[in-house]
């Protein structure tokens, strides 16, 4: 008979609180993913040369900041933590679901130690098709102003009469209907 070897359960990973940025991330954002394709990812084979990196948009959405980062690698709607509403804190690698202008999006939570703890929602990976910074912006501010959109409400279809077909009546037809006689 063989013996079991208990494993100890596995632990959820640490959750670290984000820190509520309260100026725009945008410069921050932008000098990190710099940083970032400058030491790290520039001679990867799947990056995107003829891109660079841009932090689109950035707005606050319910108190937290909310827009687009573009990388030689990915083009994502980035979640920052501004102190708001719609920040909630989980662990790396879990996802959840926000109820966003447009609609329900899922976000992605992420731990970077040089930034801390954010949540995005990939849009475009890898930007290999993505020919210049050019279109690579015209994706992400259409994906701001979409996010950012309330949908138009369809109106609820108005009831109609139903069709009646006409048939020639009679005069003497008619009197006879009116009467409450059938023909």
């Amino acid at each position: 008979m063989t013996e079991r070897i208990r494993q100890p359960a596995l632990k959820p990973p640490p959750i670290r609180p984000a820190v509520p940025r309260e100026d725009d991330p945008t410069a921050f954002l932008e000098a990190h993913y710099r940083h970032v394709w400058e030491t790290r990812m520039h001679d990867l084979p799947f990056v995107n040369t003829a891109l660079s990196v841009e932090a689109i948009g950035f707005q606050r959405l319910d108190g937290d900041w909310l827009g687009v980062v573009i990388t030689p690698w990915f083009l994502n709607l980035l979640l920052v933590s501004g102190g708001g509403e719609l920040w909630g804190d989980i662990p790396a690698g879990e996802r959840r679901y926000l109820s966003l202008p447009c609609g329900t999006m899922q976000f992605i939570a992420d731990d970077d130690p040089d930034i801390g703890p954010y949540q995005y929602c990939p849009l475009i990976a890898p930007v290999s098709n993505l020919p210049d910074m050019a279109m690579a912006r015209h994706v992400a501010v259409d994906a701001i102003k979409t996010v950012f959109s309330v949908p138009a409400t369809v109106p609820e279809a108005v009831p109609q009469a139903p069709v009646v077909e006409k048939t020639e009546v009679s005069r003497r037809g008619f009197f006879r209907r009116l009467a409450g006689k059938r023909n």
